[in-house]
């Protein structure tokens, strides 16, 4: 383990191919950002709350129909290649995709249609700014960043011709994603945790 954890250390870019090779410890966790790895902390009691019950609604939604949620950990390569030379690798709280040929077994193979994360001590601004660009980079559709501690949902859809509109909701209502016409997620269930 001390092996693998100096080679990550003195190696400065990463491809898929070096992250799938990583022996981690249960529960170690990884993104990798333009070929720079990033440790992931572990989620904490209100964070998995929020995100279950995200994933409920959302996948409640979704049954039945062509597109899927997935939960972390779940890899998403967002610049996906064959040769396994993409260098960027997030596992978004949540992720939902619609086109089959994308949903593989390894996990998703290029940008999801919708993705949402969770906001949790571990996770900064600066990162959250940094995924921002990437997912609209990537062509993600939509991008919701989930707060706990203030109950609220900042969303992002992002236009093929450049253009980002924002909504935001609060901890009470239902929120409604722009990409899903009719999915309706209760607010009050997500934040009562």
């Amino acid at each position: 383990m001390a092996d693998a954890l100096q080679a990550r250390q003195e190696k400065k870019h990463f491809t898929y191919a070096d992250y799938k090779e990583w022996e981690l410890a249960p529960g170690e966790r990884y993104e990798l950002i333009h070929g720079e790895a990033y440790a992931m902390a572990g989620p904490g009691d209100k964070h998995q709350a929020v995100s279950g019950e995200l994933f409920r609604q959302i996948a409640n939604f979704l049954r039945g129909k062509p597109c899927k949620a997935r939960s972390a950990p779940y890899d998403v390569r967002l610049f996906y290649e064959d040769d396994e030379l993409d260098d960027t690798v997030v596992q978004p709280d949540i992720s939902i995709i619609c086109d089959e040929k994308k949903r593989g077994a390894e996990g998703c193979r290029g940008a999801p249609d919708f993705v949402l994360e969770i906001l949790s001590p571990s996770n900064t601004a600066i990162e959250m700014s940094r995924k921002f660009n990437l997912y609209r980079e990537a062509g993600v559709r939509e991008y919701w960043v989930v707060d706990p501690e203030t109950k609220a949902i900042q969303s992002y859809t992002f236009s093929r011709d450049g253009a980002i509109s924002t909504r935001a909701f609060g901890q009470e209502g239902r929120a409604s994603p722009e990409t899903f016409p009719g999915m309706e997620i209760d607010l009050a269930l997500v934040f009562a945790a």
